[in-house]
């Protein structure tokens, strides 16, 4: 069965006979019965009844028709959409995400269903291992990652940067600071997430102190950003820990909290290169400018 034989079938059963349907589709009407022929052939069955003066459908024709009709809809249905989602009005986007301040992921995705709101967007979160992963596989479109270098294969987009900072006690000297260099703290042991917990973080911070010569000592381990906080605002011996906003800056009491003139910390979108597909070219179009 072909669909140009059930678009044969109901142009005859709706124009009354070969000849009329013939013309409507602009083919001769021997093609026209020929195919016709091949479908009853195919089904089993008599779609018409023929006589010298008329062409009628058959009982069986009257219970197919519906059926003949609903398939030709189905097909004309996914050529459409075929035809949207190359143009880029349709389809599926398959984002790698992470937490994000000041709500700049709702906005990113608010200016994308703007742009494209027949899109289709699902979201997930993964270590930042197998996000970076998912992209290179295939299994997400891109992933936004923070501070990562993106392995051999895959593309970095730089989208976001921001400023890190420094929580010590509120009564240590550098707390009157309205903002710290890294030489200021090179004697203040620090409270720093071990490499395997976040390495992309750690290679950050660690090679920008010692890049200015002034990479301090290791303090008490990290244990989360609120239970550091509270032992840094409770211990006897001053340490500080350095992080990057997600939920707004914390607030603890006898904690003090500085942004550092220098690393910041940048997120990227990670990609595959080569031609973006439709839903990642709206992605790429609704990044901030």
């Amino acid at each position: 069965m072909e669909l140009r034989q059930l678009q044969y079938f109901v142009a005859v059963a709706e124009e009354g006979g070969f000849g009329r349907a013939a013309d409507r589709l602009h083919i001769v009407p021997s093609a026209v019965s020929q195919q016709i022929r091949r479908l009853e052939r195919e089904w089993n069955m008599l779609l018409f009844e023929r006589t010298t003066r008329r062409v009628r459908l058959s009982a069986a024709g009257e219970r197919m028709l519906p059926e003949a009709r609903a398939v030709l809809a189905a097909a004309d249905s996914a050529a459409r959409l075929a035809d949207a989602i190359q143009a880029g009005d349709e389809g599926i986007l398959r984002l790698g995400t992470l937490h994000l301040p000041g709500g700049r992921l709702d906005n990113l995705l608010s200016r994308l269903a703007a742009q494209a709101p027949s899109l289709q967007i699902r979201l997930r979160s993964l270590p930042v291992a197998e996000r970076l992963d998912a992209v290179r596989t295939g299994d997400l479109d891109a992933a936004l990652v923070r501070a990562a270098a993106c392995p051999a294969g895959l593309t970095a987009i730089p989208v976001w940067t921001d400023p890190l900072y420094a929580a010590l006690p509120d009564s240590h000297p550098l707390a009157a600071e309205p903002h710290l260099e890294p030489s200021m703290l090179r004697d203040l042991p620090l409270r720093l997430a071990a490499r395997e917990d976040n390495g992309p973080f750690h290679d950050l911070v660690t090679g920008a102190f010692r890049a200015a010569n002034a990479l301090p000592p290791a303090g008490p381990p990290f244990t989360g950003l609120q239970e550091t906080l509270t032992s840094i605002a409770t211990s006897s011996e001053p340490s500080w820990t350095v992080f990057y906003e997600v939920w707004g800056l914390p607030r603890t009491p006898r904690v003090a909290v500085r942004p550092l003139a220098t690393p910041a910390i940048t997120t990227y979108l990670a990609t595959r290169p080569g031609t973006p597909g439709p839903g990642l070219r709206h992605l790429l179009r609704a990044l901030p400018g």
